[in-house]
């Protein structure tokens, strides 16, 4: 039987963030059962009415534990994953916490949604960022550039030289859309000290200069995300943190990067998790879009009838179950290296669909680096790594991502000069 959430107070739940589906608050209350816990809440668009579910209808745990514990667990180690668990709660409750967090929010946030009170249930998870000491989130996103076997005479040459990343980022720059310009994802993926470093010093300067609107990088103080600006004192926090010797005395802005990426650089050279997540986004999107795209209207063409176009990428294809992702992910640990890519068998389309959403998990993930102050120690901090928002995709954005896939390109096309990512981990052809 899952822990009642209406237990504690609301006000015990300090707001912490919020993404495009959950908003995520953080236990500071006394009750055992719940410290150093966070919880997080299913949101609902301001025009919509809230979940209901008919009397004696019981409401299905949250997708994210699910996924997690019967998907996820069986590609990441434990020790990289968050608990999660479901909670009950109610109505009167999310009012009440809703009420109260509600001018903690951004106010783009409020004016677009709001806590579905209508929830049963909810996720507790662990608490990455409250607490002692700091948290920093980064988004690292797509990890490898693809291989040119399913790739057009068009596309070929850019997208093997051009991360997606990168491209993705020129295309929201000519739509006036904030984005981390200048941050390519293979560097910090690369293993090499220099590459990283820079990844860590762009994705610094870009948050500074966005004053946090571009999400790449969040830096939480003992549960307060920092709204920085240009200005020293708007990451006073940090740098009590990080630079305790000088209290009062301000560092400027490159001297507290500085710092700050000194302190995380060992933790992201050292650990496992990001050539983890790039391999399985790799693997799992063998073919790329454009691959897959083949593949379906290849499968799906009506026989006899050329001049009929097939469905669209995914279109009639329903969304998976549990059970066969379960069954996908045991294929795919058994076989998926030994399977001919180059020569798909239209037999494997589910197969390649399914992993396709799969590669999309790991490219939309975050990862928060922790550190915790640890008294007499030989260091000063005891870091880890935590992978999280690992969310099933719909099978519904396949078209989706193939259009946007297509539109990247077409805007990237001919662009003067155009960037040269580098993969660490790609054999070159």
């Amino acid at each position: 039987m899952p822990s009642n959430i209406t237990a504690t107070s609301s006000s015990d739940w300090k707001y912490i963030s919020e993404g495009g589906s959950s908003i995520v608050f953080s236990y500071i209350g006394s009750a055992d059962e719940f410290i150093g816990t966070a919880l997080r809440l299913r949101k609902i668009e301001n025009k919509l009415p809230y979940t209901e579910y008919a009397d004696g209808k019981e409401e299905l745990d949250d997708p994210t534990i699910l996924f997690q514990h019967r998907i996820i667990e069986k590609l990441v180690p434990s020790a990289y994953l968050p608990r999660l668990d479901s909670v009950q709660t109610d109505r009167e409750w999310l009012e009440l916490l809703a009420k109260q967090s509600e001018e903690k929010r951004p106010a783009e946030r409020r004016a677009k949604d709001r806590i579905d009170a209508g929830r049963r249930k909810a996720v507790l998870a662990t608490d990455l960022v409250g607490g002692l000491g700091w948290a920093v989130e980064i988004k690292p996103k797509w990890g490898f550039l693809p291989s040119p076997q399913h790739l057009s005479k068009d596309t070929a040459q850019l997208k093997t030289r051009s991360c997606r990343f990168c491209m993705h980022s020129h295309l929201k720059t000519t739509e006036s859309e904030d984005v981390a310009l200048g941050y390519c994802p293979l560097d910090l993926y690369s293993g090499d000290k220099e590459r990283v470093t820079k990844a860590l010093h762009t994705l610094w300067d870009i948050w500074i200069g966005s004053s946090g609107k571009v999400n790449n990088l969040r830096v939480f103080v003992e549960g307060h995300m920092l709204k920085p600006s240009m200005s020293p004192s708007s990451l006073q926090p940090l740098a009590a943190q990080i630079l305790p010797q000088n209290p009062d005395d301000l560092p400027d802005l490159n001297t507290l990067r500085d710092a700050f990426t000194s302190t995380i650089l060992p933790l992201l050279l050292d650990t496992p998790v990001l050539r983890l997540l790039s391999t399985h986004q790799r693997q799992f999107d063998a073919l790329d879009v454009e691959g897959l795209s083949a593949l379906w209207k290849h499968a799906n063409q009506p026989l006899g009838s050329p001049d009929i176009p097939p469905p669209v990428l995914g279109e009639g294809l329903a969304q998976p179950t549990l059970e066969e992702l379960e069954a996908f992910v045991e294929i795919y640990l058994a076989k998926h290296t030994t399977m001919d890519h180059d020569h798909p068998d239209t037999a494997n389309l589910k197969y390649y669909c399914l992993a396709y959403l799969l590669s999309a998990s790991f490219k939309d993930c975050s990862v928060i680096l922790r550190m915790v102050p640890v008294k007499d120690g030989e260091e000063p901090w005891r870091k880890s790594v935590t992978v999280i928002d690992l969310d099933v995709k719909s099978v519904d954005r396949l078209h989706k991502w193939e259009q946007l896939d297509q539109k990247i390109v077409e805007a990237y096309i001919g662009l003067p000069e155009p960037t040269h990512c580098i993969d660490q981990t790609r054999v070159e052809v």
